[in-house]
């Protein structure tokens, strides 16, 4: 089923929304939320989760062209501020390894989990991104976005370890000095 379908079984009110989103996108949904939390079982409660705010949303929004966007953008929101919950008195290591990785090439007056999708600079990240090879592009979607590991980026696209950290810190780099000419002060 496609989006634009799906999407107006939300705004018809239909609950075989929920059951046909799951469908083409459930995986997906866990996935992200796996990788924020490492829990199976918390993963899947960030999923039902998801769907229930997406029946709260839709409508007023109606993300036809850009279904699982919105629905990722839920489902990380939902674990992240899960994540806090859970581990409020604790620093969760990969969570700070990744905001470090990140934190020399986002301006420092953006609060990551909060001002990310602010569309300005989303716009221009993606269009960095756009400058990028498909294998850097990737590397850097299931880095930052997915949370996955050096060695399973390593695994998963057949290079070492070290040309994953390798190709990381280069986009980084990059990444900075784009933004830096496109006026955010890093």
């Amino acid at each position: 089923m496609e989006d634009n379908d799906i999407v107006e079984l939300f705004l018809a009110r239909n609950e075989d929304a929920i059951s046909r989103t799951a469908e083409k996108y459930g995986p997906r949904i866990r996935q992200i939320a796996y990788g924020v939390l490492n829990n199976y079982e918390s993963a899947e409660e960030c999923e039902n989760d998801t769907y229930q705010k997406a029946w709260e949303s839709i409508p007023p929004n109606e993300p036809r062209e850009h279904l699982f966007s919105y629905l990722g953008r839920i489902v990380r929101n939902i674990a992240l501020n899960r994540l806090k919950a859970e581990e409020s008195k604790k620093r969760n290591a990969i969570r700070c390894e990744l905001t470090h990785e990140m934190k020399e090439s986002i301006p420092a007056n953006v609060n990551i989990e909060a001002d990310i999708l602010h569309r300005e600079l989303r716009d221009l990240i993606e269009a960095y991104l756009d400058t990028c090879s498909e294998l850097q592009q990737k590397v850097f979607v299931r880095r930052y976005w997915y949370w996955d590991s050096i060695s399973a980026i390593s695994q998963r696209y057949g290079i070492s370890q070290s040309n994953v950290k390798t190709m990381l810190f280069r986009i980084r780099k990059d990444l900075k000095m784009y933004l830096t000419q496109g006026g955010y002060d890093i």
